[in-house]
């Protein structure tokens, strides 16, 4: 099951955040239809935040047909995001891994590692745009 982190410092909304980390483990194969996401109860408890939050979350993911919530069972993956791509998860994370690792060995801290990632990732992506 998904457990959900909440990064106060990322200027994302805290709902947002979860329906992200929603798409992208189904992107990544980690949910797949049936699974069964945590209960809003449980969420709260975990993160410390708003009942309201979250609740917000799912109506958004359910709203784009991607989970769905039966009364009293809980909210469901009723739809996938993976595709063809996903058997070339494996090798490039292990290369990621190496990189990082790299990253450390060269004295980065990890916000350091994350920060120079997030710019290099933007400035390809805004490159190929």
């Amino acid at each position: 099951m998904i457990e959900f982190h909440l990064d106060g410092r990322s200027g994302i909304s805290p709902y947002l955040q979860i329906v992200q980390q929603v798409r992208q483990a189904m992107r990544l194969g980690l949910l797949t239809a049936g699974d069964q996401l945590p209960t809003v109860k449980d969420v709260v408890a975990r993160v410390a935040i708003n009942p309201n939050t979250v609740l917000k979350a799912y109506r958004e993911l359910e709203h784009e047909g991607l989970v769905a919530a039966r009364q009293g069972v809980g909210t469901f993956v009723t739809a996938t995001l993976t595709d063809e791509s996903l058997a070339a998860h494996e090798p490039l994370r292990k290369e990621l891994a190496a990189w990082i690792d790299r990253a450390r060995e060269a004295g980065l801290d990890t916000e350091s590692i994350e920060a120079l990632f997030t710019s290099t990732f933007r400035s390809l992506i805004e490159e190929s745009a």
